[in-house]
């Protein structure tokens, strides 16, 4: 699923991941959980304010992001 992602600039060789816009509504990014890179491609593992867990994919030849697993946060 493509998605558009706002980023936040930083120290990282690529700017992580503060806003994803999907399906309509913006969900706000806390905290940066992991990444890790492959040949033309970077995931990036996010946790949402709500609890809630995202692992994002960069297709860095075409600037283009998708939506590669979503974990709902946990009712407490």
């Amino acid at each position: 699923m493509h998605i558009h992602v706002e980023l936040e600039p930083g120290d990282h060789e690529i700017a992580m991941p503060r806003r994803v816009h999907l399906e309509g509504r913006g969900i706000d990014i806390v905290e940066t959980l992991d990444w890790w890179y492959g040949r033309d491609y970077c995931y990036i593992k996010v946790k949402s304010r709500e609890g809630s867990v995202y692992i994002l994919r960069l297709d860095e030849t075409r600037a283009e992001w998708e939506l590669t697993m979503f974990q709902r946060a946990r009712p407490r």
